[in-house]
């Protein structure tokens, strides 16, 4: 669901003034509130932290789940002032100087959506949009009820078209090394 004000340009600074008990996101000023996900979307989200926290072990990068904000500035944009706040399923971050407050400030390595039907249009189309634009190496859309997964690799600041892989299928990660993922093991998850 839109927020209803048509001239207002949301900003983090807004962002943190929303209802404590409900959940926000912002995307280049305009602000959506977001549904609780399903049971399968959790199983499915939680499967796929702890299968990417095992093998990131030793490096210094680590996979979060939401809720953690993630806040893409434009150039020079004080934090109060950005006006895209969002909570991606899941994002894995190299680099922990971006880490403040409830999230971090910056662009992460890779980051996964989970379908749900209140967000599935926006992850497809308003998030992809920005996380290319923003510079994110590697971006995931998981459709939980075809069992697949679109994989879209950031080629010269271009998203290549999507690779689609299946419930059976294994995908090494381009933005991450020595990472790779059994979707079996995650889908099994939900049966």
């Amino acid at each position: 669901m839109e927020m209803q004000n048509i001239n207002k340009v949301y900003t983090y600074s807004d962002y943190l003034n929303f209802p404590e008990n409900e959940r926000w996101e912002i995307i280049d000023g305009v602000a959506f509130r977001m549904e609780a996900p399903s049971w399968e979307h959790q199983f499915i989200s939680s499967e796929l932290v702890t299968l990417l926290n095992m093998q990131l072990r030793g490096t210094p990068c680590r996979a979060v789940a939401a809720a953690f904000d993630l806040r893409l500035p434009k150039k020079n944009e004080k934090d109060e002032d950005i006006s895209t706040v969002v909570q991606p399923d899941i994002l894995v971050i190299c680099d922990r100087k971006g880490l403040k407050g409830s999230g971090y400030v910056g662009v992460p390595n890779f980051i996964i959506e989970i379908l749900s039907p209140s967000t599935l249009r926006i992850d497809r189309t308003k998030k992809l949009d920005k996380y290319e634009k923003s510079g994110v190496k590697e971006y995931w859309i998981i459709d939980i009820e075809k069992k697949e997964v679109m994989v879209f690799i950031l080629n010269n600041g271009i998203y290549s078209r999507p690779e689609c892989y299946y419930e059976n299928d294994k995908i090494k990660l381009k933005a991450l090394e020595n990472v790779e993922i059994d979707l079996d093991a995650v889908f099994s998850s939900i049966k």
